[in-house]
C-alpha cells in the first residue's frame, strides 16, 4: 500500500472516530493533488512517520489545528558567573609629609632609616620563610608593642610595614590594633574609618569593606574601627581567631603587622600576643625602666619569638644591631 493510500485510510479512520476532517482531504486516496491541497505537508509527513494528530482534530478545513510534535528545544542559560571579589577602597598617603616626619618611604630607598629597617626586618623574614632553627606557626603575624606608652611602637610599626612592603615577593597588611588609642591613620594623614572592631562586632561585615589599599605598592591598612568597651573580650573571641586565620592565610605572600597597645597599662596586647608568631617589644633608650621591661616581657613569655628593639638612641650610636633613631 502506497504512502498516499495509507494517509487516505488514516484520514478515514479519524473521520469515523468523530474528528472533523476536510472533505477535500478525504475525497480520494489516490488523488495526490487533493491530499496535498487539503492536508499540509507537515501532516502528510506525520502520517508517514506514524504519528497521530492530537484529539483537537482538524476543525478548520483551510487551516488544520495541529499540536507541534517536534522535539522541544529548551533554551539553556549560561552558567551564572560568580560575582567578582569586592575590592578594598583606595587611599593616598602624602609621602612627602611622611618623609618630612622622619618616616621611611619608597621614594627614598637609600635613606639611612631604610637601611636600618633592612637590618631589623631580616631576622623576621628568616622566620617567615621557615628557615629558623624551629619553624613556628603564624610566623607571618608580627606584633609591635612596648612596655609603656610613648616608646615609639607606632613609628616602628609603620616603618616596618613599609619596609616589608618594599620586598619583591611580599604583601603587607598593617593593622591598627591599638583599639583604645589608635594612631596609625593619624600618622599617615588619613581620616578615621571602620575597621577591626567593626568586623568583630558585626560578623556580616566583609573584611574587604574596611581594608584600605594605599599608594604604597603592596601595603594595605586595616584601621582599628569604632571604639568598644568590650575590646579585650572581642580580641579574645573565636571571631578574632577566625579573622586572624583568614588574614594570615588568604595570600601566601602576606605579612600582617599589628600596632598593638603597650603591655603594662592594657590587656589587649597580652591577648593579641597569644595569636602571634613574632613579637617586637620597643624599648626607649635611657627612658624605659628595667623593671617595667622585665614585667612586660613576663606577660608574653609564652610567645615563640620576642625581639627587643632599642629606640631613640643618639645618632652617634646608630649602626648597632637593631638601633635607629625615631620619634614616638
Amino acid at each position: 500500500m502506497s504512502i498516499i493510500e495509507q494517509a487516505a485510510r488514516r484520514l478515514e479512520e479519524l473521520r469515523r472516530s468523530g474528528i472533523e476532517v476536510p472533505e477535500k482531504a478525504a475525497s480520494s486516496g489516490s488523488d495526490a493533488a487533493g491530499l496535498s491541497a487539503g492536508v499540509p505537508a507537515r501532516l502528510a509527513r506525520m502520517l508517514e512517520e506514524g504519528k497521530l494528530p492530537p484529539g483537537d482534530g482538524l476543525r478548520n478545513p483551510n487551516r488544520p489545528v495541529l499540536r507541534d510534535m517536534s522535539p522541544v528545544t529548551r533554551e539553556v542559560s549560561a552558567p551564572a558567573r560568580s560575582a567578582p571579589a569586592p575590592e578594598s577602597r583606595h587611599v593616598d598617603i602624602d609621602l612627602k609629609r611622611l618623609t618630612a616626619m622622619g618616616y621611611l618611604t619608597p621614594e627614598a630607598p637609600r635613606a639611612r632609616i631604610a637601611d636600618e629597617f633592612r637590618v631589623i626586618k631580616r631576622p623576621l623574614l628568616v622566620n617567615v620563610h621557615g628557615k629558623s632553627a624551629a619553624p613556628m606557626a603564624r610566623s607571618n603575624l608580627i606584633m609591635v608593642t612596648s612596655s609603656l606608652p610613648g616608646e615609639g611602637k607606632t613609628f616602628v610599626s609603620v616603618n616596618l610595614a613599609i619596609s616589608l612592603a618594599m620586598e619583591l615577593d611580599k604583601t603587607v597588611l598593617l593593622v591598627d590594633a591599638d583599639v583604645s588609642r589608635p594612631a596609625v591613620l593619624k600618622r599617615l594623614g588619613l581620616p578615621p574609618s571602620p575597621g577591626l572592631l567593626d568586623i568583630l562586632t558585626n560578623p556580616s561585615l566583609p573584611v574587604s569593606d574596611v581594608l584600605m589599599r594605599t599608594n604604597i605598592d603592596k601595603l594595605t591598612i586595616l584601621p582599628s574601627g569604632q571604639a568598644n568597651g568590650r575590646a579585650t573580650e572581642l580580641l579574645a573571641s573565636d571571631s578574632m581567631d577566625r579573622l586572624l586565620d583568614e588574614l594570615a592565610t588568604r595570600y601566601s605572600d602576606r605579612i600582617v603587622v599589628f600596632d598593638a597597645p603597650p603591655l603594662l597599662p592594657s590587656t589587649e596586647s597580652r591577648v593579641l600576643a597569644t595569636y602571634m608568631g613574632q613579637v617586637i617589644v620597643v624599648v626607649a633608650a635611657d627612658s624605659t625602666p628595667q623593671k617595667s621591661l622585665n614585667q612586660a616581657l613576663t606577660t608574653i613569655e609564652a610567645c615563640p619569638v620576642v625581639l627587643p628593639l632599642l629606640n631613640k638612641i643618639s645618632r652617634s650610636e646608630v649602626g648597632a644591631y637593631y638601633g635607629y633613631y625615631g620619634p614616638n
